[in-house]
């Protein structure tokens, strides 16, 4: 049958998810990080699952692997700023995000691949 939407990708509903989990982390953040670290984390992990359903709404291959290639792009800016905010914040629990991150990173890597 096909998928009818991008909603229908698991890819992007692990992006989804992702986001929504790193909005529930960096709620833990200090206030004063609400403009540094916890904006740059947050962007990051809407860029990945946008640019995935921008992505599904192109008519050339070259176009979809342009806009995955940029979700891709986000995941690892996530990864990094993941790293980071682990050394600042160490008592956080960064495991469940780190490994959606990972599933989700895996599956844009397969598409980009192809």
């Amino acid at each position: 049958m096909g998928t009818q939407s991008f909603k229908d990708l698991i890819v992007w509903q692990k992006a989804r998810d992702l986001a929504v989990l790193i909005y529930k982390l960096t709620e833990q953040f200090p206030k004063s990080e609400l403009y540094g670290l916890t904006s740059q984390m947050r962007r990051a992990a809407i860029s990945i699952s946008s640019n995935i359903a921008e992505s599904y709404h192109r008519f050339h291959s070259k176009e979809k692997q342009q806009f995955l290639a940029i979700a891709f792009g986000s995941g690892s800016e996530l990864e990094s700023q993941i790293e980071i905010a682990k050394v600042l914040f160490p008592n956080l629990n960064y495991k469940q995000s780190e490994d959606l991150l990972s599933e989700s990173m895996k599956i844009l890597n397969k598409f980009l691949s192809k």
